[in-house]
Order: structure tokens, then sequence, then C-alpha cells
């Protein structure tokens, strides 16, 4: 896959689009009502962009890959779309992005309080839209991890190195997705030469028959409990 083809893939989500349309109206809005200073206003989007990696290593370790979500029949649906099918199959572009009900939600409770504590009203619409910015910036990196796409930076292709190591290897290290600060920091960050067993729930995230059988809301979404690699069941 070109450059050129990674970002066309990449504009095709509607995910995208809409967080860029949405950044640029919470721009917009807080010219209208500007921040209380703007000291406060420049905090509030640093504070945004700095907590953005702690916030979504919380997400991910906790609550994506907590084995809660498929216990309440209102949360499997949405626990499959947002990380059992991403994980089910690691290179399925449809379900890369997240959806819109998920994490929209989450973006703006993530940036816009802090936001108004550092800046009121203007400082919570500069915080939002840069939390949408910077949210657009992970899911193009998180396209480099996932497409097939050889990245030249150093950076980055360390960074597909270890976020493939999550999908393939072992699911409980390696969280980050542009940045390995959070797992540095609560020990979960991985070589391959460190962990050499790989995890046997790597791509049902321990959702298998067995847990299927009691908490059944999944597999009925799914066509059954799915066992092994992706590929492989693909090709079977």
């Amino acid at each position: 896959m070109s450059f050129r083809e990674l970002v066309t893939a990449y504009f095709q989500h509607y995910a995208i689009r809409a967080y860029l349309v949405l950044s640029a109206l919470a721009l917009g809005a807080a010219a209208m009502v500007p921040p209380a200073s703007l000291a406060g206003g420049v905090a509030a989007v640093i504070a945004a962009v700095v907590l953005y990696p702690l916030i979504w290593y919380l997400l991910h370790r906790f609550v994506l890959h907590g084995r809660w979500m498929w216990r309440f029949p209102f949360l499997a649906r949405t626990w499959k779309r947002i990380h059992y099918d991403h994980h089910q199959d690691p290179n399925h572009l449809e379900v890369l992005f997240g959806a819109l009900h998920t994490t929209l939600p989450a973006i703006i409770l993530a940036t816009a309080p802090v936001g108004w504590l550092l800046g009121g009203t203007g400082g919570a619409l500069l915080a939002l839209a840069a939390g949408l910015l910077t949210t657009c910036a992970y899911e193009f990196v998180h396209c480099v991890q996932h497409l097939p796409f050889k990245p030249r930076h150093p950076w980055l292709a360390e960074m597909k190195r270890r976020h493939m190591a999550h999908h393939f290897h072992d699911e409980t290290g390696n969280f980050g997705i542009t940045t390995f600060w959070p797992d540095r920091l609560f020990g979960t960050l991985y070589d391959r030469a460190d962990r050499p067993e790989k995890s046997p729930t790597v791509f049902n995230l321990g959702y298998d028959a067995a847990i299927a059988e009691r908490y059944p809301w999944v597999a009925r979404l799914s066509g059954g409990a799915a066992e092994g690699h992706p590929r492989r069941r693909a090709s079977a």
C-alpha cells in the first residue's frame, strides 16, 4: 500500500470526516465564546493533548480489555463492535475506527471538563477541539499500524511493531497507539522476547466457548464464539 492509498483509506471513513467537522465547529464556537484568559485557553489545549494518551490507555486496558462488558446484554453489542470484532480481525478496515456513538462521549468527557476548569466555556470548547484533532492523529497512526503500509520513520515502525504484538502475540500489554509512556509507567510495555509464550486469548480477549455458554449475547451476534487465528478461520 502506498502512502496515497493509506491517506485515501483513512479519509473514506465517516468518523474522520465527522471529527474534523466537529473540531471546526468547536473552534468557531470558541472564537465567539473565548476562554476566560489566553493562558487558560492554552492550558486547556495542552491538558487535553497531554492527558489523551493516559485516558486512552485506561479505557483500552480496563474497559475494552476488561472482562465485564460481555456480561450485560445492553453492553455486549457495544463491546463486540468497539473491540471484540477488532481483535477477531485486526486488519478489517470497517471496524478499525471506533463508532461515533461510543467515541464522541468519551472524547467529550475526557477533554471538556478539564478545559472548563482551566478556561471556562471557551476553554472547554478548545479542549474538545484539541481532543477531536488528537483523535484524528491517533486514528491515522492506527491505520498505519493495521493496513499493509510499511512506515519508513523509525518511530512509526516501532509503534507498529509493538501494536502488532498486542494484536497477534499478547493482548495484555502494549496498549498505547501513538505513545507508550503510560505502558512504561504502569509496567505493561513489552517486547516479544520478554514474553515467549503467546497468549491463548489474543484474538478472543477471553470470550471463549465456555464464557459464551454463560454469557451468550456476543456469541449470538457473532455466529458463535470463534477460536484460533482469524486468517486461518477465513481460509477454512
